[in-house]
């Protein structure tokens, strides 16, 4: 499956974005999308992880309350809403795919075979 994210830019502090992830190919190609994020000089973060089919979600502590992931199946889509950001989540946005039908909890980096490129947020202060 081939992801393609978008939807980053430039924001102020405490505003508001929504990044899209879209998946060309079959839908049944992938069964966990998730989101990860990369500032410059910081470790690789994943942010938000969506279980399509068994409902499960997962986000990090650094955005829970503040971030909410969704999908639109008729579109092959999957939606990261960002509010209330911060400079701290300036960074790279990826999505990225997986066909294992594990729960988010039990899905690691290693395991998202599919990426697709990365969509910049940056927040000002």
């Amino acid at each position: 499956v081939q992801l393609q994210a978008s939807g980053g830019g430039l924001v102020d502090f405490g505003g508001s974005l929504r990044l899209s992830c879209t998946a060309s190919g079959r839908s049944s190609d992938y069964t966990t999308i998730a989101w990860f994020r990369q500032a410059p000089g910081k470790e690789r973060e994943r942010v938000s992880c969506l279980g399509r089919g068994n409902g499960d979600t997962h986000y990090a502590d650094s955005v829970k309350g503040r971030f909410t992931i969704s999908d639109d199946d008729a579109k092959n889509t999957v939606y990261l809403e960002m509010n209330d950001l911060k400079p701290a989540d300036t960074a790279a946005y990826y999505c990225a795919a997986e066909q294992s039908g594990r729960l988010c909890h039990r899905v690691s980096a290693a395991d998202f075979g599919s990426w697709g490129q990365g969509t910049l947020v940056t927040v000002s202060s």
